[in-house]
């Protein structure tokens, strides 16, 4: 029997974590948003990172999707190096990206919206695309079954061809997930995807987040103030205060720490 390479014996265990953004420091003038961050995202996790107003949060999420450059630090997705690349780059690397905003196009359906996020899978070119012909339409047929399956995996069926500016603000965070899916991602991020919502359309989107998750197989960095949303979901929580790592561990190790309930509370 030949022996196994070294590649073959590697377990999950011993694999590059998803995300690994080391010592990263992001600064505005005299503001410092960001500083000396180290957060690693594990496979197959739903990683909460949570704190005050102004803490670094969205800014953590910034510099991880390309939209920021740290003066400081490195953020390495599955052992590669992405710091300082497009955020087009980083998206076909594998991130994708939710807001606290959907950033939806209002007058386009459902269907057209989700679309979007197949740009950075098709090989068809402006021209190419106008044109219509051929393999152009055969690569569009194949774009929307991926779609279409994502309009069944979200349940919006019923609403697959309405504008997306008639849609209720529950429905139109739907479909910011399905144009995030679309993007067939390896890493998920989601700021502040509760915002905004009632009580019953959290829990839907919530349903939604765990199913992500699980049918998918990939881990999911939410950005949430709801405490209760995060303590149900998440497997682990980070706690940015000021711009720097305060705590991490699990919900209820969080919940419990000193420094998490000074900064909270401000005792």
């Amino acid at each position: 029997m030949q022996g196994t390479s070294k590649a073959e014996q590697k377990t999950p265990s011993t694999l590059p974590v998803p995300l690994n953004v080391q010592n990263a420091t992001l600064k505005f003038g005299g503001v410092t948003a960001l500083n000396d961050v180290t957060i690693e995202v594990r496979n197959d996790e739903l990683l909460a990172i949570i704190g005050p107003n102004g803490a670094g949060k969205t800014s953590f999420l910034n510099v991880t999707a390309g939209f920021y450059r740290p003066q400081k630090g490195k953020v390495m997705m599955s052992g590669a190096d992405v710091t300082g690349m497009r955020v087009d780059q980083i998206a076909r690397k594998g991130i994708a990206r939710t807001f606290q905003g959907t950033h939806l196009f209002a007058g386009q359906t459902v269907i057209e919206n989700i679309l979007v996020g197949r740009h950075t899978l098709m090989k068809t070119n402006v021209l190419q695309a106008f044109l219509h012909f051929g393999w152009t339409s055969r690569e569009e047929d194949l774009h929307r079954e991926v779609v279409e399956e994502i309009i069944d995996f979200l349940e919006i069926e019923p609403i697959r061809n309405r504008p997306v500016g008639t849609l209720g603000y529950g429905l139109r965070k739907r479909v910011d997930l399905g144009r995030a899916l679309a993007q067939e991602p390896t890493l998920l991020l989601m700021d502040e995807p509760m915002a905004g919502m009632n009580s019953e359309e959290k829990e839907d989107l919530a349903r939604f987040i765990l199913d992500v998750r699980e049918a998918r197989n990939i881990p999911v960095v939410l950005v949430e103030h709801d405490m209760g949303v995060v303590m149900d979901l998440a497997d682990r929580v980070v706690v940015l205060d000021f711009g720097q790592v305060i705590a991490d561990g699990t919900p209820s190790e969080v919940q419990r720490d000193p420094a998490v309930i000074k900064a909270y509370l401000g005792a």
